[in-house]
């Protein structure tokens, strides 16, 4: 609760401490709802800001998403990103991040394992084609597959769940290069 809580105050002394470059007392910032960039002088809550949400999935896909957030009480603000880490400002917006523990929209839509022709385990948009490469893995020795696996590699392995993802990584793991000379 404590930690939770420890997390919550330090972004909004951030903020405090950038109203204090901005010239203004902690007191008047406080009082007037001052915000570097985000309120006028005078002006009282409730306060409109923009805010970028940053959500970073198991694959390595990183989705931004830009919001306007009507700030009634900070508390409240502060509430609603309590799942969220605040990493800083950028471009005049608050931004958050969040760590996904599952793959990312795109993968599930349309990612599919396959194999370059280098034999690199490689993600793909769409079946595998060179052109269409989301991330590259690892190298697997493609001549100690089983013809059927090599044939799934060849045409693409829809991945669709982060169950999927973590199995054919685990699957094709032992037949990485490394892992074939260090037997």
């Amino acid at each position: 609760m404590q930690y939770n809580l420890l997390f919550r105050v330090i972004p909004l002394f951030v903020v405090v401490w950038v109203i204090n470059l901005a010239g203004f007392s902690l007191a008047d910032g406080i009082e007037k709802g001052y915000t570097r960039g985000f309120v006028k002088e005078g002006q009282k809550l409730p306060v409109e800001l923009d805010v970028m949400l940053k959500c970073e999935y198991l694959d390595g896909e990183i989705s931004e998403e830009a919001v306007r957030e009507t700030i009634y009480s900070y508390e409240n603000f502060w509430a609603k990103f309590d799942e969220w880490q605040f990493v800083g400002m950028e471009n005049d917006r608050m931004v958050f991040q969040k760590k996904v523990d599952d793959i990312s929209p795109l993968l599930k839509t349309n990612g599919y394992f396959g194999v370059t022709e280098d034999g690199i385990l490689t993600i793909f948009n769409g079946r595998p084609y060179k052109s269409n490469i989301i991330h590259s893995f690892f190298q697997i020795d493609v001549g100690k597959l089983e013809s059927r696996k090599r044939e799934e590699l060849l045409k693409g392995i829809p991945i669709k769940t982060k169950d999927r993802y973590v199995k054919v990584l685990e699957t094709f793991k032992s037949y990485t290069l490394e892992e074939m000379e260090a037997r």
